[in-house]
């Protein structure tokens, strides 16, 4: 123990030295250094799902890069859904519809939000910076009748809403997979990509979307997956799955994507 008070003593003595110089010659804590300025606030972004599950909700990896990359950008998110029925309910272990079986989009988008889920006819964009839609065939089916119609397709009406408010506020809106669709669909003089026009062997398997989407007056604009594709009224594009690509192509190309939208917040 001498042996310890023996070393221990002069390192007490000079901290003690130390705190008793005047305050303007005083060395600054290591906590007051990292907290002399207050922090930026991020963007508040708005994420919209349309169910949980590819084939008749919100593709769920989709969701979570989007997630993730939002995180990483330092945003504060609020989660929205329609509080509607799906068009109706598929067996992922088969791909077929479930007979007899009905489901709420606002439910299941909870599945994803953990809980903490918020009405779409809530949202409005004066309380946001920013809102992305990701793909899945939810977007197609139960934010629109896209998979039914084509371009002949409706719009949920909160889903028209919101794109109309963020894209008249001159806000940034972000749209993934076969979500940009819907901006081509109730949005004027726009670009959008989905990908690349010619399936390429099965490699872009939904290339037809792109027909679609110039005869609803949009302008598509090809681009690879691990690309966004932005223009200057702030609507930014990526095709995630669109493509038939490893895992982490789609979460690049997403990644992209909200890198752009959360630069275009000025936040």
């Amino acid at each position: 123990m001498a042996a310890l008070r023996t070393l221990v003593a002069p390192k007490l003595a000079a901290a003690s030295a130390l705190a008793s110089l005047p305050g303007r010659l005083r060395a600054p804590s290591p906590r007051a250094a990292l907290h002399g300025s207050a922090p930026r606030p991020g963007a508040r972004v708005a994420l919209v799902l349309s169910g949980c599950g590819v084939y008749d909700g919100t593709e769920i990896h989709e969701a979570s890069a989007i997630l993730v990359h939002l995180s990483r950008g330092g945003a504060e998110v609020q989660i929205f859904a329609p509080d509607v029925p799906q068009m109706h309910v598929i067996d992922h272990t088969k791909g077929q519809p479930s007979e007899n079986e009905s489901r709420n989009v606002l439910a299941e988008s909870a599945r994803i939000a953990r809980g903490k889920i918020t009405d779409l006819a809530q949202l409005s964009a004066t309380n946001h910076d920013a809102a992305i839609f990701p793909g899945g065939f939810g977007a197609a089916k139960n934010l629109s009748t896209f998979a039914v119609d084509g371009k002949d397709c409706k719009v949920n009406k909160d889903v028209e809403r919101v794109l109309r408010e963020f894209h008249g506020a001159g806000k940034p809106i972000g749209l993934c997979c076969i979500a940009p669709v819907l901006a081509a669909r109730v949005l004027r003089d726009i670009e959008v990509t989905v990908g690349h026009e010619q399936e390429e062997g099965g490699r872009w398997p939904y290339a037809g979307t792109t027909e679609a989407i110039k005869a609803l007056g949009a302008k598509h604009c090809v681009q690879g997956v691990t690309e966004a594709h932005v223009q200057k009224n702030k609507v930014v594009t990526t095709p995630a799955f669109m493509c038939e690509t490893s895992l982490h192509h789609i979460h690049d190309g997403i990644g992209a994507m909200v890198k752009k939208v959360l630069e275009l917040t000025g936040k």
